[in-house]
């Protein structure tokens, strides 16, 4: 399957070895590793991502998913999507990778694919775990999970955190319900550094994505053009009133304080 797919933010197949027992395939060199080893065990040599580099790499994700989704016929629904399988090329320029549980989509008045269930524990949708039905929408549930890891951080699935934080969108959902507990979500390893409206919409579109109906979840060109528009308002540390950057069509907002940044006014341009 991979063989037959080409993108800017999927991986290429070079080659593959079937040598006896053996069987290997051959990727691209992606020198910056994993997402993962950058959101959970960076080594002392490696900087933590900044709210920019998340975004670009978070968007990037996104159209490497619009492309199997909407540019891929018949669609690919990919199952496996997580912080490891995003691989990091020079400036972290992101990669999908590993598509060994990659299914056909639905095609014609087909509305779903039965398939045994697999993936991976604290990312597959709810939906899909209980019935085996597998569907587009499935894989926008996933990149919830992984555009919240991205923000927050944290992994999907943490056994070590106290009992009602192991799993990330469990502990994230009544989070969502309160504005004011945005900053909460915010990765400690920013330290503060990021745009409160930015972090607010970006929390947005993670909470739909996540949402426990599927048709309640956007599609994943919509999810594009929402992290596009967040890409592309480069966050500056330095500057003033960054945070005011407003998407069209975003109801009013009150005067919150973000960490570490004192208050901003977030008027909003409904």
């Amino acid at each position: 399957m991979l063989s037959l797919l080409h993108h800017p933010n999927l991986v290429s197949l070079i080659g593959y070895c079937a040598d006896g027992d053996q069987r290997l395939l051959v990727y691209e060199y992606m020198p910056l590793g994993s997402l993962e080893d950058h959101l959970q065990d960076p080594s002392p040599d490696k900087a933590r991502l900044d709210w920019n580099t998340r975004m670009k790499i978070a968007v990037s994700a996104a159209k490497g998913l619009e492309y199997l989704h909407d540019k891929a016929s018949p669609p690919i629904i990919y199952r496996d999507l997580k912080s490891s399988n995003i691989l990091l090329g020079e400036g972290y320029h992101p990669k999908l990778s590993d598509f060994g549980l990659a299914k056909l989509g639905p095609v014609g008045d087909k509305t779903h694919v039965s398939t045994r269930v697999m993936g991976t524990y604290g990312y597959c949708a709810p939906e899909y775990a209980m019935t085996g039905q597998l569907t587009l929408k499935s894989d926008i549930y996933i990149f919830g999970v992984v555009l919240l890891e991205i923000i927050t951080g944290r992994r999907a699935i943490d056994n070590t955190r106290a009992a009602g934080e192991q799993n990330l969108v469990a502990w994230a959902r009544p989070l969502f319900k309160d504005r004011r507990k945005f900053p909460l979500m915010a990765d400690p390893a920013l330290e503060g550094q990021y745009p409160s409206r930015g972090l607010y919409q970006v929390l947005a579109v993670a909470a739909m994505c996540v949402q426990e109906q599927p048709s309640m979840r956007p599609l994943i060109g919509d999810v594009v053009t929402a992290l596009t528009y967040l890409a592309s308002q480069t966050y500056d540390p330095e500057a003033h009133g960054n945070s005011c950057l407003v998407a069209p069509g975003t109801p009013p907002q009150t005067r919150t304080r973000s960490g570490g940044h004192g208050s901003t006014d977030q008027r909003g341009r409904g």
